[in-house]
């Protein structure tokens, strides 16, 4: 992985979910750490839903390998939340791809 590539700054966050006295939750997202990223637009589409026009924009992020990012975390990039797919390591954990889909 070359350094040149990753020219993009993400932010990981993992989810933590709070539950109260009464048997509800809720989600609390933390940042895990903000990391320089080669950034790929693999796709996207616009589709009618629920009375209104969505898009859907489907990245894949490159970046050095951090331990422990699953599915469950997301990325933040471009002001938008992009839910991770897929998570694939790349060499012998000299890096990650992260297969995301961003929607908005």
């Amino acid at each position: 992985m070359r350094a040149g590539d990753l020219d993009r700054r993400i932010t990981l966050q993992g989810v933590e979910y709070i539950f109260d006295d009464y048997g509800g939750y809720g989600e609390v997202w933390t940042d895990v750490g903000t990391f320089w990223a080669e950034v790929k637009q693999e796709s996207g589409r616009e589709f009618f839903a629920y009375g209104g026009i969505n898009s859907e924009r489907k990245v894949i992020f490159r970046l050095r390998w951090v331990d422990g990012i699953t599915v469950v975390h997301r990325v933040i990039y471009d002001e938008r939340e992009h839910n991770i797919h897929e998570v694939r390591e790349l060499g012998r954990q000299e890096g990650l791809e992260l297969h995301t889909t961003a929607s908005g």
